[in-house]
């Protein structure tokens, strides 16, 4: 792999992470509460403080992939994407059938972490 596709790669993961925290945070009482649907409604602050949550840890994952990219960071997206997406499952497991791919473009976002986990730089394993 070309430094630069391992760019391309990476920026696009940086993409993904950034987005998804700023959307979560913009839909907090539209789409990304619907997301929790499926959990118990009797705690009113939990759905609003899990969102905020996870758009805080989508934050730091896409400011650190982008900043300071390496293996660590790569495996820790990796860990993060499988808890989340094991907790998406355990919520709502009809997300796996979505046309748009909700949890199923998480299978190629593991296998380009994986690549880039294995293929860092020097440069970029800090």
């Amino acid at each position: 792999m070309t430094p630069r596709d391992h760019h391309l790669l990476r920026y696009s993961l940086v993409f993904v992470w950034l987005a998804t925290a700023f959307v979560s945070v913009w839909e907090l009482n539209g789409q990304s509460l619907q997301l929790l649907a499926g959990l118990d409604g009797s705690t009113p602050w939990l759905k609003p403080a899990l969102i905020l949550s996870g758009a805080l840890v989508d934050l730091v994952l896409g400011l650190w992939l982008w900043l300071r990219p390496g293996r660590t960071v790569y495996r820790l997206a990796l860990a993060v994407m499988l808890l989340m997406t094991g907790v998406a499952t355990a919520i709502d497991p009809s997300l796996w059938l979505h046309p748009l791919g909700p949890l199923t473009k998480n299978l190629p976002i593991a296998a380009l972490l994986l690549v880039l986990a294995r293929t860092a730089t020097p440069q970029t394993r800090r």
